[in-house]
């Protein structure tokens, strides 16, 4: 395998609510944490600069000039940079660009940031995501919003594969079980889940309870991406990138050409394809799971298992800790935390933790040297998928 990128170094804000900062704040906190967890570089290490919409999900979300005033507030010029918006398949459109950028010369660095907020319930900002996220003539005016939109996919999923609740909630407990072995994880203080405490967990949208939801919250994260050629002079033991794929499929969930079978099956076969690898060579999976059927679809789509089998393929806790193969080491948007679109970055920085074995003692886990990452974003819209690995 050739590596195309090298993650050298990567850090994360604990994800929770910030009430005093903005998204530009958020931006300066994430990286004065970055710099603080990797003293050994500076600003000068940076070569691109590429950043989401500060606040994408939030009022200050129109700012699509973030690149520009981070890189004036660090005193840096960066050679190639953008503000680039993909929702939560952001951060792993970041790492394709600046694999690219790399490799024609344009830096030898790139840092990805993310900084990811939620509207304030109240703040006029639902509405306004409703509108952005649903066809103005067959969705919005029917109420159409991000839970029943997803609920389309579980339900469409469970007729015509007989995926049941329970199965959906077992994606939840296994969530849960990761997220109690990590020191940041939102939700990891509530404990354990059951399949009957997510069953009878407050009613949402059918066929989702409370506890098959995603919590939304704040955080961002930094990753920094350098030629594979100079990646031993930061990390011992870097994380590189071996192959990718994206796709964009739709924009309205109404105009999706199916429900169960996502852009996600084509961007995963490119991955495979590129890295000269194949879903049986991967150790573990980092897949985005705003609900609980999102790890299911994809689960199929990427090879993980047939179609039809992604519910069958997380019961039992196959997927939790200690189990055959584990998704979602973290504890996943659902018991980590939903930290906005910058989500997206969390499962790369997850994903990058392990293959560079600092994801601590508790959930590191024993081989990890290939991983798959899937991040999607809109309305399971815009996917792009990873494969990662060690050196091979």
């Amino acid at each position: 395998m050739k590596p195309l990128a090298a993650i050298v170094a990567v850090s994360e804000m604990k994800p929770g609510r910030y009430p005093n900062y903005n998204g530009m704040e958020m931006y300066r906190q994430v990286i004065a944490q970055f710099l603080r967890e990797w003293p050994q570089l500076r600003p000068s290490d940076i070569g691109g600069l590429l950043s989401a919409p500060a606040g994408m999900a939030s009022a200050d979300g129109t700012d699509v000039f973030a690149h520009e005033k981070i890189s004036e507030e660090l005193g840096i010029e960066p050679t190639f940079s953008e503000t680039i918006n993909a929702g939560g398949g952001t951060y792993a459109l970041m790492l394709i660009r600046a694999s690219l950028a790399i490799e024609r010369g344009l830096c030898d660095s790139v840092l990805c940031l993310g900084a990811g907020r939620f509207p304030n319930v109240g703040s006029g900002m639902a509405e306004m995501m409703s509108k952005l996220i649903s066809h103005p003539e067959f969705e919005y005016p029917y109420g159409t919003y991000i839970p029943p939109i997803f609920a389309l996919n579980a339900t469409r999923h469970m007729h015509e594969f007989g995926t049941t609740r329970e199965q959906l909630a077992q994606v939840a407990v296994s969530q849960r079980e990761w997220s109690l072995l990590h020191p940041d994880a939102l939700m990891a203080p509530q404990g354990r889940l059951t399949i009957d405490k997510v069953l009878s967990s407050r009613p949402i949208t059918y066929p989702f309870n409370l506890l098959d939801c995603s919590v939304p919250s704040e955080g961002g994260s930094a990753v920094l991406v350098v030629s594979p050629k100079i990646a031993q002079r930061y990390a011992k033991k870097p994380c590189f990138l071996y192959g990718y794929g994206e796709k964009h499929t739709h924009s309205s969930i109404s105009q999706a050409h199916d429900l169960t079978t996502l852009g996600s099956k084509d961007t995963s076969a490119q991955a495979y394809r590129m890295a000269g690898v194949g879903p049986k060579d991967m150790d573990f999976a980092q897949l985005y799971d705003s609900f609980s059927i999102n790890p299911i679809i994809y689960a199929e789509d990427l090879g993980l298992c047939a179609k039809g089998q992604g519910g069958a393929f997380f019961a039992g806790g196959r997927t939790a800790p200690g189990g055959e193969f584990p998704v979602n080491t973290y504890g996943g948007l659902m018991s980590f935390g939903h930290v906005g679109d910058a989500s997206g970055q969390t499962m790369i920085v997850e994903a990058a933790r392990q293959i560079m074995g600092i994801a601590g003692e508790a959930r590191q886990l024993k081989k990890a040297d290939l991983g798959v990452v899937h991040c999607y974003g809109g309305m399971m819209s815009e996917h792009a998928t990873l494969v990662l690995g060690s050196a091979s």
